[in-house]
């Protein structure tokens, strides 16, 4: 029998222990079948710091969640075992390492058979957990990437591992079928037209946010479908893929994104996909009002998991 969250009829939303959605902790279960697990680290920024504060704002902005998703009509925290898992612990002084331990953190986890929801940290992050999916499923995996920017540039300031490059060493390094792969959301300036064109020989095709604004939600959903095909998917959310109005605590915010609601209707046309695992990135609380930003990252967190449990 699976634990879910408290009951919010018995302990108030704003008491009780400070794990995503007030979930048992991975020592309180005989065995978790998707964990939440935070990898509080920003070293790759390039911009605004303090995504390592990410996954502890995404707790506490998730204690209004409820255990039932009426849009898809599942239970997220049931019938598998969802538990928060805590932090990694990785070094805050030496990227590569960094990205050592967070991978370690993560393969250990999905060697007991669990899925894992990644609390980002900047999007760096990305990398050590395909590589880790990459290895436990053994074979690449389809990748939706939502976010205002590519993140395929290949170095800033000289350093290859940044938050702007996650999915360019990640298709260095196989970790993702390139043919059943996209970015959304995608749109703000970028350094030239020679952008565009490396991202597309790396094999990613994209839907911006004019496209998403246009035609509408319902249609990204079936585009995005037609592309990733069958199989595992993989997905990862950079917050910044909302507009600044509904994200406003995030290190690199660009205007004219999604909102709260066309992200949310996106994520519940993809019901039906297998998915691997998946990331929710770039949540600095330090710039966020009124928890807005975290309140949205904890609800994207929340669909995901319903599309786990809608598979």
């Amino acid at each position: 029998m699976t634990r879910g969250p408290l009951d919010g009829m018995k302990v108030p939303r704003f008491a009780g222990p400070a794990t995503f959605a007030r979930l048992p902790t991975r020592a309180e279960v005989e065995k978790v079948d998707v964990g939440i697990l935070g990898l509080p680290y920003d070293n790759g920024v390039t911009y605004r710091p303090g995504a390592r504060f990410g996954p502890s704002g995404i707790r506490q902005a998730s204690r209004l969640l409820r255990p039932y998703h009426p849009g898809l009509d599942v239970s997220p925290f049931e019938p598998r075992q969802v538990a928060d898992c805590g932090d990694v612990a990785c070094t805050p002084f030496d990227i590569p390492q960094a990205l050592a331990e967070i991978e370690a953190g993560v393969a250990e986890l999905l060697a007991t058979g669990a899925r894992v929801v990644a609390l980002g940290g900047d999007h760096t992050i990305a990398l050590p957990m395909l590589r880790a999916v990459r290895e436990q499923l053994g074979s690449p995996v389809a990748l939706v990437h939502f976010d205002a920017h590519l993140d395929t540039w290949d170095a800033h300031f000289g350093q290859r591992y940044t938050h702007g490059s996650p999915f360019r060493r990640a298709a260095e390094e196989k970790l993702f079928d390139s043919d059943r792969s996209l970015h959304v959301g995608i749109r703000g300036p970028i350094f030239g037209p020679g952008d565009l064109a490396a991202d597309a020989e790396l094999g990613f095709r994209i839907i911006d946010c004019t496209q998403v604004a246009e035609r509408g939600p319902a249609w990204t959903a079936e585009r995005i479908r037609e592309r990733l095909g069958e199989g595992p998917v993989y997905i990862s959310i950079d917050i910044d893929v909302l507009d600044p109005a509904f994200a406003p605590g995030t290190g690199t915010p660009e205007a004219g994104g999604l909102s709260s609601r066309e992200l949310l209707q996106v994520l519940r046309g993809l019901k039906g996909l297998r998915l691997a695992s998946s990331d929710l990135v770039e949540v600095a609380p330090a710039y966020d009002h009124a928890e807005v930003t975290g309140i949205a990252a904890a609800h994207l967190v929340y669909e995901l998991l319903g599309l786990m449990a809608a598979e």
